[in-house]
């Protein structure tokens, strides 16, 4: 299981999102290349980096310095937020990103995603962002009648590999991660599944390894290592 720093970026700046609403926003960096090689440098073995101006309006305000991330970096990273088209696909990928997490897109379109993964296979990942068990959509703005644990199932019999599952009601808050939904996306056969969502601490990251389970491949901290309740170099060395 590894450690995935969050970098969330809003306006050319690092943020934060509490539950993911963009009213309640909270400032943590003026450079997100600067805080990626901050985590770098402490020992991140993987970043989780998404733009929030893509995930509201669906245009990359914020793609030269993800593309700068990824030229100036030696660790891989993973990036979403408005992306919906296989060109925008194509263009990270081939600029170095190691692999694009898409959303809104292939939740009402199923045959892009299957375009996507012919093309590009595990270098695809779709973000489940889930409320109360559904799917919401279009920056968190927007929740679906698209159960989460069914939409699972179907994007892994259709050969995905990757899934990041979000739980929207714990993000940012600091409550600890809800285990019995992970434990539900972890049942699903074939699929890595990527946590994210409420991780407050190094217990919390001890009860997640305690699950034993597999395919849980990663764990995405945010809040918890720019407020300082999580000693994010323990966790890598824990991980």
């Amino acid at each position: 299981m590894l450690i995935l720093p969050a970098i969330d970026i809003k306006n050319g700046k690092v943020v934060r999102l509490f539950k993911g609403q963009f009213d309640k926003v909270t400032e943590y960096g003026a450079d997100p290349v600067d805080m990626a090689k901050h985590w770098q440098d402490l020992g991140a073995p993987f970043l989780h980096v998404v733009d929030l101006d893509g995930a509201e309006s669906g245009e990359r305000r914020n793609q030269a310095a993800i593309r700068r991330m990824a030229k100036e970096l030696s660790i891989p990273i993973e990036t979403g937020g408005g992306i919906r088209s296989m060109d925008v696909v194509d263009d990270y990928l081939s600029a170095g990103i190691r692999r694009v997490i898409l959303g809104t897109r292939v939740v009402g379109d199923r045959d892009f995603l299957r375009q996507l993964l012919i093309k590009w296979n595990d270098r695809i990942a779709v973000s489940l962002d889930c409320s109360n068990g559904f799917v919401a959509q279009r920056g968190w703005v927007e929740t679906s009648t698209i159960n989460g644990v069914d939409l699972a199932h179907e994007f892994a019999s259709m050969g995905l590999k990757y899934v990041i599952y979000t739980d929207i009601a714990r993000d940012g808050t600091l409550s600890g991660p809800n285990i019995d939904g992970l434990k539900e996306i972890l049942a699903v056969k074939g699929l890595e599944v990527i946590a994210s969502g409420g991780v407050k601490s190094l217990e919390d990251i001890k009860e997640l390894l305690a699950l034993n389970a597999g395919n849980l491949w990663g764990i995405i901290t945010g809040k918890a290592i720019y407020e300082g309740t999580l000693d994010v170099t323990q966790a890598f060395k824990l991980c």
